[in-house]
């Protein structure tokens, strides 16, 4: 759950920076982040690698939240199953 978040925090945070590209022209210097660094880079090559990311965080964000119904769904089979064998038995008299 803690991992899906963190990646919906950075898809929305990509969303931003997108946002952002597409209200400058073409001529606006643009920089991006390399590490410690600022790199300048073409506004349509950040465009593109922004949204390339946020598709690949997109995807990984539907493959964790299916892992997550999965385990949730194998929890309360699980709990089901724990809950059965700790009944006590009716013993007839």
């Amino acid at each position: 759950m803690t991992q899906k978040q963190q990646l919906e925090i950075e898809a929305s945070e990509t969303d931003k920076a997108i946002s952002e590209l597409d209200k400058v022209i073409d001529l606006t210097p643009v920089y991006k982040s390399v590490g410690s660094l600022l790199i300048k880079s073409d506004r349509q090559t950040l465009l593109t690698e922004l949204k390339e990311r946020r598709e690949l965080l997109g995807t990984r964000v539907t493959v964790l939240g299916r892992q997550e119904e999965r385990t949730k769904e194998r929890i309360k089979e699980l709990q089901e199953k724990l809950q059965e064998k700790l009944r006590p038995t009716s013993s007839t008299n």
